[in-house]
């Protein structure tokens, strides 16, 4: 008689609740790498051989207006879908209510930084006279010519805010205008029928689906444009510079890593998350800056991964799009900083009444530039002859102007670094003051960066659901 097996203890299940580590991806298959080595590889290029990086420049070129082809578009779709599915008009105004509150606080520090800044270095103190070069004289005059005619707050909503047609600010990839449409058909779709709004929020959520998907085939370019950016920069400056203009770059990066390092680290802090670990999440968007010089071509992949982060939908397509408008903290340190050292350059000791008085003004300047390279030059100009007087003369800003121009490029990669820095806390801090962050996504994502870009490729392939659903989806490590 034989006698029977014991029984078995079944096994049990996995639990699907059990948090596992996401599988790392090896670095070549990421955009970062690929960006990097177009920026050792340009840098290279640049030293070796700089005549040839000289004419590098039209990579980055091509790059940005391809992203720009793209940015209206998708600011239009991301910005509507946001506000309509809020579903009340209260909501989505007490979030723009605290978020231009937040831009106008940091503008004024920003400012009043880069006028601290630019007083205690003097860069510009015994700057040798002399004459710029008549072709760079001849782009200043020019920059100049670009600028409003006159200023004031009548001129900056009739010339730059107000659009003229409906599709006029697509074309012209005016961003300030294309945002003030977007928020008028944002408002009336709100007020549809519930059903009918639903119907017209899916439409355009399924295009901006689109949208993403053409991103996600421009970013292959992105370390092409980074190598063409960085070949370009050191192929035209090499390591001759005056004294002067080195200072000022000294000054000015300075400035910028201030801001980001304390204030912006103050302010993180205040809202319970770490600086440091947030510029780790958006490494890939910083080098892209960095190599186009551009805040622009990051904007459509900043819009995902922060709602992948944990910000809301509707938080996101508010804050962030009007923050590249209103919250351009590296302009805004640039702009107080170039206006003193090119009084300085000149001779000029302006008096404190009238260093508050051109910071004033620039409060008001200092919204609705573009957020490319070289608009910092048109932005600068256009202050400066709407102040006027006898310290800025159209012929001492145009003398100004040409001799910034020739280290506007490393200036300008400054300017959007912080830009873009700025305003990414802007949207997760006005996103935790609204109550609309998921602190536990976020603070994963934080610890663990592959999270929130697993969820943007999935997105951009048009897969299913948004880049929270997403997210939410995606296994979340334990907090460390």
């Amino acid at each position: 008689m034989s006698i029977p097996d014991a029984p078995r203890e079944p096994v049990p299940p996995p639990r699907p609740d059990t948090p596992q580590a996401p599988r790392r991806k090896p670095p070549w298959t990421q955009l970062w790498f690929w960006v990097v080595l177009g920026l050792v590889g340009g840098a290279v290029v640049g030293l070796v051989a700089p005549e040839f990086g000289s004419q590098m420049k039209f990579l980055p070129d091509i790059f940005i207006q391809l992203v720009k082809t793209v940015t209206a578009p998708v600011i239009f779709c991301t910005v509507i879908v946001g506000i309509a599915s809020i579903g009340s008009l209260a909501a989505a105004g007490g979030i723009a209510t605290r978020a231009l509150g937040y831009f106008l606080l940091m503008t004024v520090i920003a400012l009043g930084l880069g006028l601290a800044a630019v007083n205690l270095v003097q860069p510009g103190a015994g700057f040798p006279a002399i004459p710029p070069d008549p072709a760079a004289l001849d782009t200043a005059r020019a920059s100049l010519a670009d600028g409003p005619e006159d200023g004031g707050v009548v001129d900056f909503v009739k010339n730059v805010l107000l659009p003229e047609s409906f599709f006029g600010p697509f074309v012209g990839n005016e961003i300030l205008r294309v945002l003030v449409l977007t928020l008028l058909v944002a408002v009336a779709t709100s007020m549809l029928a519930p059903p009918l709004r639903r119907r017209v929020v899916g439409g355009i959520d399924l295009m901006g689906k689109v949208v993403f998907g053409i991103i996600r085939l421009i970013m292959f370019m992105a370390p092409l444009a980074a190598f063409g950016g960085i070949a370009y920069t050191v192929g035209e400056l090499g390591g001759a510079s005056l004294a002067n203009l080195v200072a000022l770059m000294a000054t000015f990066w300075g400035s910028c890593l201030v801001f980001v390092v304390v204030v912006l680290g103050a302010v993180c802090a205040l809202s319970g998350f770490n600086i440091f670990k947030l510029l780790r999440m958006i490494k890939d968007e910083l080098l892209i800056v960095v190599g186009t010089s551009s805040s622009e071509t990051v904007l459509p992949r900043l819009l995902a991964k922060l709602e992948a982060a944990g910000a809301s939908r509707s938080t996101v397509s508010v804050v962030l799009p009007t923050g590249y408008s209103f919250n351009l903290d590296g302009s805004c340190i640039y702009l107080t900083m170039a206006a003193i050292f090119i009084a300085q350059a000149g001779g000029q000791d302006l008096p404190w009444g009238v260093q508050i008085a051109l910071l004033g003004l620039m409060l008001l300047t200092s919204k609705g530039q573009a957020g490319v390279s070289g608009a910092g030059l048109i932005t600068l100009a256009a202050s400066l002859q709407a102040f006027g007087g006898e310290f800025y003369t159209t012929e001492a800003i145009a003398i100004g102007i040409a001799i910034i121009a020739g280290i506007d490029r490393i200036m300008s990669e400054g300017r959007s670094l912080t830009n873009v820095i700025g305003n990414t806390v802007a949207t997760m801090v006005v996103a935790g003051w609204c109550g609309q962050r998921d602190d536990e996504r976020f603070h994963a994502a934080l610890n663990d960066p592959s999270l929130v870009r697993d969820a943007i490729e999935q997105e951009t392939h048009l897969g299913e659901g948004s880049p929270t659903e997403v997210a939410s989806a995606a296994p979340v490590a334990p907090a460390r």
